[in-house]
């Protein structure tokens, strides 16, 4: 890939690892312990920090916003997480958790000018990235206020970048013909991810047996779960979409801007990976598509 598409791709690539700190570092799950979420598995608070920006979403709203995973799954956490703690109580909570966290990973440096050089042009990029539609994951997250402290801003941009870019995912899915269980199938047929980590979203075995047949009905599939040529060249198509949805911060920011950004969040990118907090292998394909 190069060009333009490329480029979005690298900053995506960049500041997912930063965003992700929020599922999985221990100072996370502490603070929603704290608000009384089971922190025996991460999906409660999960739920609940990504959820937050909505509001008191009902099940079907998240299914809606956050679609890949499985709807019987999220009416496990929502809406009842919202009797636990009320989003503008997970809101203050999940910046303190990314405060510890960016403190535990990078120390002092988070005062730094450097934190605020990336800070400064991550939040104007992604003041470019639009309106959006109403009631989707990057216009809530757009629609807060913004953190004071320039590691809190760099990540609060990171978030409003990757949920925009989410945002147009869905739309290049649906564009494709795709549904969610049918888009993570088509998704693990290209080799982004083992089918095995996409259980994570909690379809049955019966569902993604279904969306297999389906997709094979369509020539995207052989019938040993791999992608047909037809398929990797769907699943090409709907990445494309994705870079060229998410493109219009980078547009912005212009491309010294992105240049300059790219190069400070080199070092923080590098320490996120090596610390061990992510999984090597995710659903998002990051580092396989």
């Amino acid at each position: 890939m190069t060009g333009e598409p490329a480029r979005v791709r690298q900053m995506w690539h960049l500041l997912e690892p930063l965003h992700a700190v929020l599922y999985y570092a221990p100072a996370a799950f502490e603070e929603a312990a704290a608000l009384g979420y089971d922190t025996t598995e991460r999906w409660a608070s999960y739920f609940a920090w990504r959820a937050a920006p909505l509001g008191a979403a009902d099940a079907r709203e998240v299914v809606r916003t956050f679609h890949s995973f499985a709807p019987a799954m999220v009416g496990g956490y929502v809406p009842g997480g919202w009797a636990t703690a009320a989003p503008d109580v997970v809101l203050a909570a999940r910046l303190r958790a990314v405060d510890r966290a960016y403190r535990a990973l990078f120390g002092d440096r988070v005062e730094g000018a450097e934190f605020a050089e990336a800070a400064a042009l991550a939040r104007r990029a992604a003041e470019a990235a639009g309106p959006g539609v109403p009631g989707s994951l990057g216009p809530a997250n757009s629609a807060l206020p913004w953190p004071d402290a320039p590691h809190l801003a760099l990540w609060h941009a990171a978030t409003v970048l990757r949920e925009h870019r989410g945002d147009g995912h869905i739309a290049a899915l649906a564009e494709a013909g795709l549904d969610p269980v049918e888009a993570l199938v088509s998704f693990a047929a290209v080799g982004a991810a083992a089918p095995e980590v996409f259980a994570s979203r909690g379809w049955s075995a019966a569902e993604w047996g279904a969306a297999r047949q389906r997709l094979r009905e369509r020539g995207l599939l052989a019938a040993d779960g791999t992608a047909t040529d037809a398929g990797r060249e769907l699943r090409a198509k709907v990445e494309l979409r994705t870079d060229e949805e998410a493109a219009a911060p980078w547009r912005a920011l212009g491309e010294p801007g992105r240049e300059r950004l790219a190069q400070l969040l080199g070092e923080p990118w590098l320490e996120v990976i090596g610390s061990g907090l992510l999984p090597s292998e995710n659903t998002l394909g990051i580092g396989k598509v």
